[in-house]
């Protein structure tokens, strides 16, 4: 009986799938402006406005974006992003944020090595409460922009992530202590 035992357990053991370790990209400690930039609508003719901020309290090192969302002249959002340099293992299936703000929905965006023009990228709403809360975003919950598109993202030719205040016109105020992969 002792060896049936052990050889399920054995057998459930090989054949469970590798789950990935999360692995935190940003903690916002560090020089983070040297890492993030802040884009707006502007840059295509619109008229949002807004700005990223890095602050240190206490405990809790954070970007902060405010600003406010246009729709006129073609616009529509703000955000701040940052270039991957280091990528999350091929097991991974999503993305963590640590976050809160004003009671608002935002949006992750996501580019790839697929995501050749200007508006094209994968993109996954989430809203924020005024306490911090973790989020979870599975690759598979990131609806692509353009139907040439493959249909979900692979972690591994990630080349962006960004954090969009987008799509209507509104007041944006939202903070973020951490950005990772799961």
């Amino acid at each position: 009986m002792k060896y049936l035992i052990s050889a399920i357990l054995l057998a459930f053991t090989l054949g469970s799938p590798t789950q990935a370790e999360d692995m935190v990209l940003e903690n916002f400690k560090s020089s983070p402006e040297t890492r993030w930039r802040f884009v707006s609508d502007q840059v295509m003719g619109g008229v949002s406005q807004g700005q990223v901020s890095f602050i240190q309290e206490s405990d809790t090192s954070f970007a902060h974006m405010t600003g406010t969302v246009s729709l006129e002249n073609n616009g529509g959002f703000i955000q701040f992003a940052h270039d991957l340099k280091t990528k999350p293992s091929a097991k991974s299936t999503g993305i963590t944020i640590k976050v809160r703000g004003n009671n608002q929905g935002y949006f992750v965006h996501l580019r790839t090595s697929g995501t050749l023009l200007p508006w094209h990228y994968y993109q996954a709403a989430f809203d924020v409460t005024e306490t911090w809360q973790e989020i979870r975003l599975p690759f598979d919950s990131f609806k692509k922009s353009n139907r040439i598109l493959r249909k979900v993202p692979k972690p591994t030719s990630l080349k962006s992530i960004g954090i969009v205040a987008y799509g209507r016109a509104h007041s944006a105020d939202i903070q973020v202590a951490e950005v990772g992969f799961y």
